[in-house]
C-alpha cells in the first residue's frame, strides 16, 4: 500500500511540479521580478517623475529558474502524497475515485492550502509590510490543518453537525485575525502586489486542479496493475 502512495505521489507531484513551474515562469516571476526593482531602490514609484509600468527584466537564470523547478517538484510530491494518503482512506470508506472527481479533490486542497490562509494572509511581494515571519507561520499552519479538516468534513460529514464544524473550522482563524505589521510601508506599488496576490491564487488553484487529476490517475493505474 505504501509503494502504491509513493509511486503515486512522485509521478503527480512531479508532472504537476513542472505544469507549476511553467505557470510561475508565465505569469507570477515577471511581477516578482519587478517589485524586486522596487525593493533595491532601482525604481521608485513615489517620485517626482512618473514611473513606466513596463520595464526591462531579468531573462533566464540557469542556476535561479532550474533550482525553482526543481523545489516546486518536490513541494507538489509532497502535496500529492498527502492527498493520495487521503483517497486511499476514502476509497477505503466507499469513495471512487476518478480523475473527474480528483479535480474536485484539487480545489479542496486549494482551498486549505492556499485561499483559506490567503483570505487573511495574502500572498505578499518582496518589499511589502509584513508582520513577524514566526506568528506569521504560527498563524498559517493550524489554519491550513483547519481548512483541511473542514474540507473533509463537507465531503464525508454532510450533516448538520458536520457542517457547523466545518464552518467554524473555516471562520475561527480569522476571526482570531492573522498577525498584522506595526505600519503599511513598503516601497513596492500596490499594483504590483494586488496582480501578484490575484496571480499566485490563480496559479494555485490551476495547478491543484491539475495535481488532484493526476492523483487520481496515478493511483487508479497503480490500483489496476496491482
Amino acid at each position: 500500500m505504501f509503494a502504491r502512495i509513493l509511486t503515486s505521489a512522485l509521478f503527480a507531484g512531479a508532472a504537476a511540479g513542472v505544469v507549476a513551474a511553467i505557470l510561475q515562469f508565465m505569469f507570477v516571476q515577471p511581477v516578482l521580478l519587478h517589485a524586486e526593482l522596487y525593493e533595491a531602490g532601482d525604481l521608485v514609484h513615489f517620485g517626482a517623475e512618473p514611473v513606466s509600468a513596463i520595464q526591462a527584466l531579468p531573462g533566464f537564470e540557469p542556476t535561479r529558474d532550474l533550482l525553482s523547478v526543481m523545489f516546486t517538484m518536490l513541494i507538489y510530491c509532497g502535496y500529492a502524497l498527502a492527498v493520495i494518503a487521503l483517497m486511499s482512506v476514502a476509497q477505503e470508506r466507499g469513495a471512487k475515485i476518478t480523475p473527474t472527481n480528483g479535480m474536485i479533490w484539487g480545489v479542496a486542497g486549494f482551498v486549505a492550502a492556499h485561499l483559506a490562509p490567503g483570505f487573511s494572509l495574502a500572498p505578499e511581494v518582496p518589499g511589502v509590510a509584513a508582520a513577524d515571519v514566526t506568528l506569521r507561520q504560527m498563524w498559517f499552519f493550524p489554519t491550513v490543518a483547519a481548512a483541511a479538516l473542514a474540507m473533509w468534513l463537507l465531503a464525508f460529514y454532510r450533516n448538520a453537525v458536520g457542517i457547523a464544524v466545518a464552518v467554524v473550522l473555516l471562520l475561527a482563524p480569522h476571526v482570531i485575525g492573522a498577525p498584522e505589521p506595526d505600519t503599511f510601508t513598503g516601497p513596492v506599488p500596490t499594483e504590483i502586489a494586488a496582480l501578484f496576490a490575484s496571480r499566485a491564487l490563480g496559479v494555485g488553484l490551476a495547478v491543484w486542479v491539475v495535481l488532484g487529476a493526476l492523483c487520481a490517475h496515478f493511483w487508479a493505474t497503480e490500483a489496476k496493475d496491482a
